[in-house]
């Protein structure tokens, strides 16, 4: 399928998606929950330190719930992790989730290999994320995103956003997250390890999504 096909499939799915949720804008149902500054600093052997996110860029975001936040290896021998976390209670006025493949560029970052990859936790199925390098300059770094809603977990933007209708037709909600983890990769390290340490990562955030992002 060409780019623009895309482009207009896309556009075609965002505005349905847009007249839909705002003709179902009345008593929605906005779950409680914990606020993402009370997700926990410490996960097992890592160690978070927020980092402030700059007015230009939550003027983008919109009105949503966001951390960003760096964990570090108690060990000191692994590079870091960065941890960025977005909630939005209701995306019927406008505000929605914004795909890292298109802010990404925005900040610098270039992206030199993509995929997809599947991610593990402890009494839950697997389910798939996105995996991209994305390099600016000598830098490289690997990221991996998914969408997170009603414990349900896709890679997918166009399946977030059928979800997302399907979601409000079915709960009267419309709620939801993206999930982002990132590593640098060292002089040297290959991607597999790098992808190691991002999934084990992975594999402790998952378990406590759910108090942050509603089922």
């Amino acid at each position: 399928m060409s780019s623009s096909a895309r482009f207009l499939i896309a556009a075609a799915l965002l505005a349905v998606t847009a007249i839909f949720l705002h003709a179902r804008s009345r008593n929605e149902v906005l779950p409680m929950r914990q606020p993402l500054k009370a997700f926990p600093q410490q996960l097992g052997e890592w160690s978070g330190t927020d980092v402030a996110i700059s007015h230009d860029v939550l003027d983008v975001l919109g009105q949503g719930d966001f951390l960003l936040r760096v964990y570090q290896d108690d060990s000191g021998r692994s590079p870091d992790v960065d941890l960025f976390l977005a909630y939005f209670s209701s995306q019927r006025a406008g505000d929605t989730i914004h795909s890292p493949k298109n802010c990404l560029p925005g900040a610098g970052w270039s992206p030199i290999e993509a995929g997809r990859i599947s991610i593990s936790s402890p009494g839950r199925a697997p389910f798939p994320a996105n995996r991209y390098i994305i390099a600016k300059g000598a830098e490289r770094q690997l990221v991996l995103y998914w969408y997170w809603a009603h414990d349900r977990a896709v890679a997918s933007e166009y399946l977030a956003k059928f979800y997302l209708v399907a979601d409000s037709i079915r709960m009267n909600r419309s709620d939801g997250s993206l999930v982002r983890v990132t590593t640098p990769l060292r002089s040297g390290e290959s991607a597999d390890a790098a992808q190691d340490r991002l999934l084990a990562f992975a594999g402790k955030i998952v378990p406590v999504l759910n108090n942050f992002v509603p089922r």
